[in-house]
C-alpha cells in the first residue's frame, strides 16, 4: 500500500510549500520575492504596530504598503511612498511621491539614528553607504566600513559618482524645511529617495518607534516590534522605579551657544526624560521645545537648580566651563559638584552615541539619569552616556 502512494507523497512534498506560500502567508519574504502572484494573498502577515510615532503612519493592502511621513516639523505636506512586494503587481491608482520594491537589497541611510535599527534588524549587510563613517558610534557598522561608502550630505554636498558606482535600491535622508532642494541632483541620477523624520518625534519611546519605519523597507517588521516592546517595557519599568522617589530635585539643561541659550522647553525630549527619571525640570512651563534664553534670565530662574545636565558637548570639566565663562560658577549645581554631561561615549571626531544609540534606546538615557538624580534607587548602575564633570586632574 506504502509503494502505491509514494509517487503521489513524493509529489505533494514539492507541492505543498508552494501552496502555503500563496495561500497562506505566515511571516513576511525578508529576502526574496513572490514566485507566483496570487492577488487574493495577503503577503505582509507580520505588520508594524504603531503607538507612539506621529511623524509616519503606514496603511496595509495585500501585497503594498502606503507609507505617508510628515517630513519635517511644522510640515503641511506630507510625502508618500508606495512600498510593493516584489514579484506582485504595484497599484496604478494612487499618487505617490516614490514607489518602492520591497524587501530592498541595498540602502544608504544619511543619519546616524537609524543605524542602531540597522544592527537590530540584522541589516547591516545591506548599508551600503553612509554620509560620513566619521561621527558613527554603533561598532558593528564601524567593524563593517570596508563595506560602506561615505557618500556625503545635504550639507557637505554628495558625491554623487560614488552614489551612482554602489547602485542603492534606496537613500534614506532627512529635510528640515519647505523648499530644501538638496536632493534634486540625487534624484536627477534616477536613485530613489525617501525621507526620514525621526527628529520631529520629541517623545522619547516615538523616536525610538522609527525603528518600525525602517523595517517597512525590509520586512522586518517582526523583528522591529519585537526590539520596540523590549525597549518600551525597560523604559516603563524604570519609569515606574523613579516615581518610588521621596523626592524630585530640580533640573536644568543646556548652555549657551554663540551668546543664546536655547533652553529646552516643555515639549522636548529632555525636558520628558528629566520628568521621568523623577525630576523637576525648572523650564518645562515653556512651549515648544526649546527658547532662546539669555544667561542672565537662565540664572534668574535657574541658578538654584540642585543639577544641571546635557552641557557644550566639548567639554570634559568644569575648569573648560569656567574659561568659557566665570557666571556659570553662580550656579548652585555647579557649586556642589552637580554638573552632568551627556558625551561619556563621544568620540574624537564629536559622534556621540547618546545621539545614536541612546536615541533608538532612550531606556540607556533614563537609566542613566535616574541614577544621578536618585542614586539609591540604582545602586550598581554603571553610567551609559554620562560623567560627570570635576576639576581637570
Amino acid at each position: 500500500m506504502l509503494k502505491r502512494f509514494l509517487p503521489i507523497l513524493l509529489i505533494l512534498s514539492f507541492v505543498l510549500p508552494v501552496f502555503a506560500q500563496d495561500s497562506s502567508m505566515t511571516m513576511n519574504l525578508t529576502d526574496e520575492c513572490v514566485a507566483e502572484y496570487d492577488d487574493s494573498v495577503d503577503y505582509f502577515p507580520d505588520k508594524a504596530e504603531i503607538e507612539y510615532a506621529e511623524g509616519f503612519t503606514v496603511e496595509y493592502f495585500d501585497n503594498y504598503k502606503v507609507v505617508t511621513v510628515v517630513p519635517w516639523v511644522g510640515a503641511e505636506e506630507t510625502r508618500t511612498y508606495v512600498l510593493v512586494q516584489c514579484g506582485t503587481d504595484a497599484p496604478t491608482d494612487i499618487e505617490a511621491d516614490a514607489v518602492v520594491t520591497v524587501p530592498v537589497e541595498r540602502i544608504v541611510t544619511l543619519s546616524t539614528t537609524i543605524l542602531p535599527h540597522i544592527v537590530a534588524q540584522d541589516l547591516v549587510d545591506h548599508l551600503v553607504g553612509v554620509d560620513t563613517l566619521a561621527f558613527t558610534t554603533t561598532q558593528e557598522i564601524l567593524d563593517n566600513s570596508e563595506n560602506i561608502a561615505e557618500v556625503g550630505s545635504g550639507f557637505s554636498g554628495f558625491n554623487l559618482e560614488v552614489l551612482v558606482e554602489i547602485e542603492p535600491d534606496l537613500i534614506m535622508g532627512q529635510q528640515f524645511f519647505s523648499g530644501d532642494t538638496a536632493f534634486e541632483p540625487v534624484t536627477e541620477t534616477g536613485l530613489t529617495v525617501v525621507l526620514n523624520s525621526d527628529f520631529a518625534d520629541t517623545s522619547p519611546l516615538a523616536a525610538a518607534e522609527w525603528g518600525k519605519y525602517l523595517s517597512l523597507f525590509f520586512n522586518t517588521e517582526a523583528l522591529a516590534n519585537e526590539t520596540f516592546e523590549t525597549v518600551e517595557t525597560e523604559y516603563n519599568e524604570l519609569v515606574e522605579l523613579a516615581a518610588t522617589a521621596e523626592t524630585r530635585p530640580t533640573v536644568i539643561a543646556a548652555t549657551p551657544y554663540q551668546g543664546a541659550w536655547f533652553m529646552p522647553a516643555g515639549d522636548s525630549t529632555i525636558a520628558q526624560l528629566i520628568d521621568d527619571a523623577g525630576g523637576d525640570f525648572l523650564f518645562s512651563e515653556l512651549e515648544g521645545t526649546s527658547v532662546n534664553l539669555s544667561l542672565e534670565e537662565v540664572l534668574e530662574q535657574g541658578a538654584s537648580a540642585e543639577y544641571w545636565v546635557n552641557l557644550n558637548q566639548m567639554w570634559l570639566s568644569v575648569d573648560e566651563m569656567l574659561a568659557d565663562d566665570e557666571r556659570y560658577a553662580e550656579f548652585t549645581a555647579f557649586e556642589n559638584g552637580e554638573v552632568w554631561n551627556n558625551n561619556l561615549a563621544q568620540n574624537e571626531m564629536g559622534g556621540n552615541d547618546y545621539f545614536e544609540t541612546g536615541f533608538t534606546n532612550p531606556q540607556l538615557i533614563l537609566a542613566d539619569l535616574i541614577a544621578i538624580l536618585h542614586p539609591d534607587l540604582l545602586l550598581d548602575h554603571e553610567l551609559n552616556l554620562y560623567r560627570q564633570l570635576t576639576e581637570t586632574e
